[in-house]
């Protein structure tokens, strides 16, 4: 297998995009991407796009094959990737693989997502397509109903404090103000988040990402042909990917999602590094209580402590163990299908020393995506070229 660079980034702001396309918006972050890499279109052999639900939302799909036709690569196979919330994450694993096994010498993955035009019934009913519909689905289960059930089970098992809990919000909130591509960044205090609208017992408004649109690219290449890019290569340590249970009753327990750890377990071993290695960790965190038990999962926070972790500041921009210095889903908004790539695109940035909320002395990022009731979940490793 060869080594694998990303030598090209792109992305849109994760917000509202009025009367745009998901083809339209994939179309500007692929096209910052390919001429940020310096590669000719002609060498660019693949097309891989994560996108969740055009069809249900926009009645859109065949979306790769658009994009390739939109940015003059018609010809070039082009494939959509779904996993749900992960549909970034395994575009990128797929582009990243088919550089790594000599299928072709470029490939691009795109992440894109058009959701803010639809009312938060036909949004809500659509991402409820994640779940097995002849269980949680039937029972009536939401997104915010499982993670409500998540913190109370974490709050029993380790006395997680409303305040714990808060803290992520009000972090990744005031991180979001530091990141041009964030919707969502505010000032908050713990009492705002605690305070803000009920949504589903504890979770209240501000535990909770945001609808959003947006669109975010990178291409990827071999080592020689990445040092011929704009802005500095990054290697890609591990691209990993796992499945987990495809319902709730198929977890052990609500303070794990096996799908994390596995993907986690594959992708240090895949990179030869250890949860010590890594410099900063963008997970997600579609609600707060989620990036508690993500950067658990990850093995980058002690288990039990993640809410404690986030209260001391050890998960902040300066902290020990930075989590989601963009702002994350809770600052950037949640546009399904270009999220993966989005935090991908965020850690480009910190390593390359670009970041607008910079982590001092980054030399090697993870990225963790998550599907679903945890039925899919990819995590990479980047690293710098000197580390």
């Amino acid at each position: 297998m060869r080594e694998v660079c990303i030598a090209g980034t792109g992305s849109t702001t994760f917000g509202r995009h009025s009367a745009v396309t998901p083809q339209d918006l994939a179309a500007r972050a692929a096209r910052a991407a390919v001429l940020e890499a310096g590669i000719a279109r002609s060498d660019i052999g693949a097309i891989y796009v994560g996108n969740f639900v055009s069809g249900v939302l926009t009645g859109q799909e065949v979306l790769a094959g658009l994009l390739a036709d939109h940015i003059g690569l018609a010809g070039v196979p082009a494939t959509k990737v779904e996993g749900a919330c992960a549909s970034g994450g395994i575009a990128f694993r797929h582009a990243v693989m088919a550089v790594a096994s000599g299928l072709c010498e470029a490939a691009l993955a795109v992440g894109t997502e058009s959701m803010t035009h639809a009312d938060t019934a036909t949004v809500t009913a659509a991402l409820n397509c994640a779940m097995d519909h002849r269980s949680d689905g039937a029972a009536g289960l939401t997104y915010p109903g499982l993670f409500g059930l998540v913190w109370r089970a974490h709050a029993e098992r380790y006395g997680t404090s409303r305040e714990e809990v808060a803290a992520v919000s009000v972090k990744n909130k005031r991180n979001g103000l530091r990141n041009p591509l964030a919707s969502m960044g505010a000032d908050l205090s713990l009492d705002d988040v605690a305070q803000s609208k009920p949504i589903a017992d504890p979770l209240a408004l501000y535990d909770c990402c945001g609808i959003s649109d947006g669109a975010a690219a990178v291409l990827v290449t071999t080592t020689e042909r990445a040092k011929e890019a704009e802005g500095l290569p990054i290697r890609v340590l591990a691209a990993a990917q796992s499945s987990g249970p495809a319902r709730i009753s198929g977890l052990d327990n609500l303070l794990s999602f096996p799908a994390t750890v596995q993907a986690a377990q594959r992708a240090f071993a895949e990179s030869g590094l250890s949860p010590t290695d890594i410099d900063l960790v963008e997970l997600h965190d579609c609600f707060s209580i989620a990036e508690i038990v993500d950067s658990e999962d990850l093995g980058v926070v002690p288990r039990g402590e993640g809410g404690r972790w986030a209260l001391d500041g050890r998960t902040a921009v300066d902290g020990e163990m930075p989590i989601n210095a963009s702002g994350g889903l809770l600052a950037k908004g949640h546009p399904v299908g270009a999220t993966g790539i989005g935090q991908i695109y965020e850690v480009v940035q910190q390593l390359r020393g670009t970041h607008p909320n910079q982590v001092k002395e980054a030399g090697i990022g993870l990225t963790h995506n998550l599907g679903g009731t945890g039925i899919s979940c990819t995590v990479s490793i980047l690293g710098r070229p000197d580390v």
